[in-house]
């Protein structure tokens, strides 16, 4: 009896609001329950989520250094330098630069 007369009272209190004021209500309950729902299933999921790309770079960094320990480049002697120098690049001396102009100094 007392839900009847709740939803009576609220059915009439909708029908004097109106048609647009229902409709912005409608809007904003819908709002609400999308910002919700959403933060929610953040809640849940993005844990999830960040868990299982953490794994996954921390199983790539263990199988690159993995590979660095049990694949050795070179064996080398203890105090031995090794210069690496990079390779000049060759000029190319058919290309054109440009003109040449011979400058006489003015006294």
């Amino acid at each position: 009896m007392k839900l009847e007369s709740f939803l009576n009272d609220l059915q009439s209190t909708f029908e004097s609001i109106g048609y647009f004021s229902m409709v912005v209500l409608q809007t904003i309950l819908i709002v609400a329950l999308v910002y919700y729902t959403l933060k929610l299933l953040a809640k849940w999921l993005l844990p999830r989520f960040l868990g299982y790309a953490v794994r996954k770079s921390q199983d790539a960094f263990a199988r690159q250094f993995e590979n660095a320990t049990h694949n050795p480049k070179k064996e080398e002697k203890e105090g031995k330098t090794t210069i690496f120098k990079k390779p000049f690049p060759k000029s190319n001396p058919s290309k054109k630069v440009g003109e040449y102009i011979d400058f006489e100094e003015i006294e």
